[in-house]
This record gives structure tokens, C-alpha cells and sequence, in this order.
């Protein structure tokens, strides 16, 4: 009998240290609604269609490749389950769709939704929700706000740290210049002409001599750039979206207009915006830049460039490889793939937030040597530097130093 009771006793041991290691484990894993131990629901929201569609690729680009991270047995084991919706570009419909990905798809959070309008109508819902807004694609300088809206993070540079460079760079190459501003009549272009001013700064007044605003719903904007001429103007801001952007490179050279031309980054696209507006119309363009460019053959052997290549031929065939914004989705990818590896089996919106604001000198490949990804509980500005550009011949040619601009939010 003695012998048995041993026995028994020595099971109940085994069974109890087993308990006590299972509830180990499963008080580890935490999870929010979207997240199990197999799958993480990802919601996003894109301009397929509309005055913005050319953005649409990046939507197809980051689909492609969390297809490739699942093929590839997911992260952590858990599938990433991608729901992506259309807005048009149009803000009421961003709303729709975010409470739709929010309350009915029970997303964990939203990921890289594109434009200032869109997600300027979504800020206060995804707050008051508690849902993360993460990686919004747009640079707005509003995205870097911790204190007063802890879910909302950006990814690219702000807007107004690219136009402050471009500021200084005149200051110092051409002081006297006479500069005209086309610029999107939203958050998103005025975002860009206050770093423009700011940059400038007492000698704003003098060097602007034209501001001419246009909304999206215009079908061209062929009429603003003929009165932009008529100032004299020797310089010309570019603020548009990639549609208007090729329009305005086209009529430039319609009408004769050859003012040094400055491109802002989100219509720099080779394949969407240069090419379709002509090449030859688009030389001598200045534009800055984070990522690489896949037409520009010094990375040609790069091995970040060649690993990009061969996920576009493999998970993404239809895609164009000289399309900087398919360069972007793989980016912004690879930057949530490295939160979620962070976030270990504690799939929580709290930590998703906490970890995406520690990042530590994370690179995606993509990113232009120097440039790293670093954010903190009160840095909600994941990349802030960028190189000036100049387009030469069917690519850009980088020039200068990298530039950091922090902006505060």
C-alpha cells in the first residue's frame, strides 16, 4: 500500500506542476479582440479608387507581402488575416469604413489607411475607441501627438520637415529666389506650405509671391499653373497629389514655364507620376527622398534591393517595380512585421501601441543608408530624415547629406 500511495502521490505532483505550467502559458498569451493564437486581424483602408488611386498599389503591395510572411508560417505562429476597404479617398466613407473594420470585422487595430483628409475624419473615433491608428500613410505633422492622441502613429517623414529642408536649401543656394506654391486645399497640403513658411522664415513674405490652392475634386489643374507663370516666378513648390502632379509637370512644359521645380515626396513616384507626365518634361525636378529607388543603379547589387525585387517577382507580378509607393507598402510591411514579432503572444492594443513606440534603430532594407526608425512613448514619428533628389535622364540622382528635420507634432 505504502508503495501505491507513493505513486499517487508523485502523479498528483506531475498533474499539479503541469496546471501550474499550462496556466503559465496561457497567462502569458493576452488577447484583444482580433487576435488568437492562430490569426491577427489587420484592418486598412486605401484609395483604390478616385482622385488618389495611384496610392492603391501600396494597399496591394502590403497584402502581397503578408501572403508571403503567412506562406512562411506567420508571425509567431499566428496568420495575419489582411481586410482591406476602399474609400475613394473620401473621408465620409473613411469613417464608414473604419467603424465597419472596427465594430463589425472586429479588426485589432488599422494599419497604414492613406491620406490627411481620411484620417483627420477617423483620429477621435480610433481614440475614443482605444483602437490603434498605426503607421497612417500620410505625413502630416498632426500623426506625432502621443499626449493628446496616444493611438495615432505615423510612419514617413512629416510634411513639414520636407518643405523646412527644401527652405534651406534655397536660403542658402538661391536667397533672391521668387517662389509660387501649388498646393492640395486640405490638411495635408496647408500642412506642407507651413513648413515651407517656417523654413523660410522673416524672408517668407518677400520670397512667396504666389499661393494657389486646388480641391481634389477638380479635373485638372491646368488653369493654376497659367496663372502661377504670369507671377514671374523663377521657383515652383509642387504640392499635389501624383494625378495632379504628372498634370502639372505636363502643362509646365506646354506652356514654356521652366522655374526650378520642387516635387514634394509623395507624388516622386518614377512609375506613376514621371513617366505618365513624360520624361523629358521632368528633368531637373527636386524632390527628397527615405527610400530606395529601384530605377537607380547603384543598387543594382544591393541586397535589400535585390531581396524587394524578388518578393515583387514572386508574391506580386503585376505590380510595377519602378513604383516607389509598391517600395512603400513593402516597407511599412516589414516595420508592423517587426511590431508584431515585439508584441509576442501578448496581441493587446495597449501593447501593440507600446511596442510600435519602441523601436530601436530598426532599418527595413528599403530605407536609404542613414536612415533608421526610432520612436519612444513621446516620439510618435517613426523616420525623420530624408536625402534632396534631382531627376536626370528616367531616374532620380541623389545629392547632399542626409538630412534629419525633426518637427515636433
Amino acid at each position: 500500500m505504502p508503495a501505491v500511495t507513493g505513486k499517487l502521490a508523485a502523479a498528483s505532483i506531475v498533474l499539479a506542476l503541469f496546471a501550474a505550467s499550462t496556466s503559465t502559458a496561457s497567462a502569458q498569451k493576452k488577447y484583444d479582440t482580433g487576435a488568437t493564437d492562430t490569426e491577427i486581424k489587420v484592418g486598412n483602408i486605401m484609395p483604390y479608387s478616385g482622385p488618389a488611386s495611384a496610392y492603391g498599389v501600396i494597399g496591394r503591395t502590403e497584402a502581397a507581402y503578408f501572403k508571403k510572411i503567412n506562406e512562411e508560417g506567420g508571425i509567431n505562429g499566428r496568420k495575419i488575416n489582411f481586410i482591406s476597404y476602399d474609400d475613394a479617398y473620401s473621408p465620409p466613407k473613411t469613417v464608414e469604413q473604419a467603424r465597419k473594420l472596427v465594430e463589425s470585422d472586429e479588426v485589432l487595430f488599422i494599419f497604414n489607411s492613406l491620406g490627411t483628409p481620411p484620417n483627420s475624419a477617423i483620429q477621435k473615433y480610433m481614440n475614443s475607441k482605444k483602437v490603434p491608428q498605426l503607421f497612417v500613410a500620410t505625413g502630416a505633422t498632426k500623426w506625432n501627438d502621443p499626449q493628446n492622441f496616444p493611438w495615432t502613429m505615423g510612419w514617413q517623414p512629416n510634411y513639414q520637415s520636407e518643405t523646412q529642408i527644401y527652405a534651406k536649401w534655397l536660403l542658402k543656394n538661391k536667397p533672391e529666389a521668387k517662389i509660387a506654391v501649388l498646393f492640395q486645399n486640405d490638411d495635408y497640403g496647408k500642412d506642407y506650405l507651413k513648413g515651407l513658411k517656417d523654413g523660410l522664415g522673416a524672408k517668407a513674405a518677400s520670397m512667396i509671391v504666389a499661393e494657389e490652392s486646388y480641391e481634389t475634386s477638380e479635373p485638372t489643374i491646368d488653369s493654376h499653373i497659367v496663372k502661377l507663370k504670369a507671377t514671374g516666378a523663377d521657383v515652383f513648390m509642387n504640392i499635389t497629389t501624383p494625378k495632379f502632379a504628372a498634370q502639372a509637370i505636363k502643362k509646365n512644359a506646354e506652356i514654356g514655364w521652366k522655374p526650378l521645380h520642387f516635387l514634394n515626396n509623395v507624388s516622386s513616384s518614377v512609375g506613376s507620376v514621371l513617366k505618365p507626365a513624360g520624361f523629358e518634361n521632368a528633368q531637373d525636378i527636386v524632390s527628397a527622398a527615405y527610400l530606395k529607388d529601384t530605377t537607380d543603379k547603384q543598387w543594382d547589387n544591393d541586397p535589400g534591393m535585390k531581396e524587394y525585387l524578388a518578393f515583387m517577382t514572386k508574391y506580386f507580378p503585376e505590380g510595377d517595380k519602378m513604383d516607389s509607393y509598391t517600395v512603400t507598402g513593402y516597407g511599412v510591411a516589414q516595420t508592423l512585421v517587426q511590431v508584431l514579432k515585439q508584441c509576442g503572444d501578448d496581441l493587446t492594443r495597449e501593447n501593440v501601441m507600446k511596442q510600435a513606440a519602441n523601436l530601436k534603430d530598426f532599418r527595413t532594407e528599403v530605407l536609404l543608408p542613414g536612415i533608421k526608425i526610432n520612436t519612444s512613448p513621446t516620439d510618435f514619428a517613426p523616420i525623420s530624415s530624408l536625402q534632396l533628389q534631382r531627376f536626370k535622364g528616367e531616374q532620380w540622382e541623389l545629392f547632399g547629406d542626409v538630412i534629419s528635420a525633426d518637427v515636433g507634432g
